[in-house]
């Protein structure tokens, strides 16, 4: 995908030291109701983080609170960093007006890198735990050593599946954005039977929100990009994350979506460029 270099005056970007009703889905509803287990985990179970989020906002740990690096620094460390970047800029000019005409108070994330470990606003993280967006700060933190484990063991490489993560996690700061998180408490604590089933209906709107970054940017996209995304999004599914693990298939502890529903929505949000056609909640209705 050809991302234009980043603005580093539109971009936050600092490096880590070491059961309600359900309402329809796009922009323009603040009723939506999903669950939210105190960080937004990619491909990966988020009881590993539990314990990040008890209650309210932390202070922004010492070690991030300010950093000797520049932006330009920052994003031009190594090449995953400098993708990130490009993307979160494109991702702030995509989302930013979309917020603006569906009149929802705008504030962009902070991309934080991080090796090995650091200290977010959900508590202390550790790389294992894989890429996730913390809703307190509104951070999404990397170990770009990540995306080496994404093609080395999952078969999962290109700059476009690399994208689809970055992309996924904005789309979990849209929803938090939208003023979701109470409801999503509330709805969680009213019927934790359902939990996991809203936590996977939430991981697949984020990955059709991703998708609907890169189709309202299709003219960037390059071929082989959409082949990229579709493997990656195999890739992490919870069946198949299963099967490769040596475990039996159970969809009851689904935490993010089979392999083939986070294909379907990501296509979904890339061939409509639609956020309102990301309403993985519409069956709960009927």
């Amino acid at each position: 995908m050809r991302l234009n270099p980043f603005n580093p005056d539109n971009i936050r970007v600092r490096g880590g030291g070491g059961g309600g009703g359900i309402g329809a889905g796009g922009m323009g509803c603040g009723g939506l109701i999903v669950v939210l287990i105190g960080v937004f985990v990619f491909g990966a179970d988020p009881q590993q983080m539990i314990g990040m989020v008890q209650g309210g906002q932390q202070s922004l740990p010492q070690d991030q609170a300010g950093s000797s690096q520049s932006v330009e620094e920052l994003c031009n460390s190594n090449t995953y960093a400098l993708e990130g970047c490009n993307a979160l800029d494109s991702l702030n000019q995509t989302w930013e007006p979309l917020f603006a005409e569906a009149n929802i108070p705008f504030q962009q994330p902070t991309l934080v890198y991080y090796q090995g470990g650091t200290n977010s606003g959900c508590g202390a993280a550790q790389s294992a735990m894989g890429p996730f967006y913390c809703p307190p700060d509104q951070g999404i933190y990397i170990d770009t050593s990540f995306f080496d484990q994404m093609a080395s063991q999952m078969g999962a490489s290109g700059d476009f599946a690399r994208y689809y993560v970055m992309a996924h996690e904005y789309g979990h700061h849209v929803q938090n954005l939208t003023g979701l998180a109470d409801q999503i408490r509330s709805a969680q604590q009213q019927n934790p039977q359902a939990a996991n089933q809203l936590q996977v209906r939430m991981e697949l709107q984020a990955d059709c929100y991703a998708g609907v970054w890169a189709g309202r940017n299709r003219n960037l996209i390059e071929p082989g990009d959409f082949e990229e995304g579709m493997t990656a999004a195999n890739a992490i599914g919870d069946d198949t994350l299963m099967r490769n693990a040596g475990q039996s298939v159970n969809q009851e502890s689904f935490t993010h979506g089979s392999s083939a529903q986070r294909m379907e929505w990501l296509r979904r949000g890339i061939q409509t460029g639609d956020e309102d056609q990301c309403d993985t909640f519409a069956d709960l209705r009927r």
